[in-house]
């Protein structure tokens, strides 16, 4: 399904000079491809969206965070934006070593999205499974990053990845 979205990155990467190497990701909003050469300074990572709604909302998210000079949040590395294509709906950002924090797809900016209280309450209690002992500290860096206005509901051991 994200395979077809490969084209697009293959054409970005031709505009940028780069060429395309390894899969870094793939999920149900895109694939991020790794580029290298070219105009990049060192390897990139170029995320290929599905859906335009979550390539704006990432983008907008990317943004924010250039605006603020911010790279990293508690302590964890987050991907600085480098080029966008509206067109593509592609990203390309700077590949960041863990400690990190990746995906914005489902970021909302400035406006806690409104679900009723239980379904909030069910989402708490998957994220505490998902991340057991560590659920403390991602709190703290949920709550860092609502300070920015940037409200993340993707979170996943798979896109919040602690050292070892």
């Amino acid at each position: 399904m994200n395979e077809s979205l490969i084209p697009n990155i293959r054409a970005y990467a031709r505009e940028r000079q780069l060429q395309i190497a390894e899969r870094l990701g793939s999920g149900k909003d895109g694939i991020v491809l790794v580029g290298k050469g070219g105009m990049a300074p060192a390897r990139v990572a170029i995320k290929g969206h599905r859906f335009p709604e979550l390539y704006l909302r990432e983008k907008a998210v990317y943004r924010r965070l250039q605006e603020k000079r911010i790279n990293s949040v508690l302590g964890f590395n987050v991907p600085e934006l480098l080029g966008v294509h509206d067109r593509f709906l592609i990203l390309e950002m700077t590949i960041v070593m863990r400690p990190f924090v990746l995906d914005f797809a489902g970021a909302y900016l400035d406006v806690r999205p409104e679900f009723p209280a239980d379904v909030w309450a069910d989402w708490e209690e998957d994220k505490r499974e998902q991340f057991e002992g560590r659920w403390p500290t991602v709190k703290r860096l949920l709550d860092a990053f609502e300070e920015l206005g940037i409200y993340l509901l993707d979170v996943s051991p798979g896109n919040i990845g602690f050292v070892a």
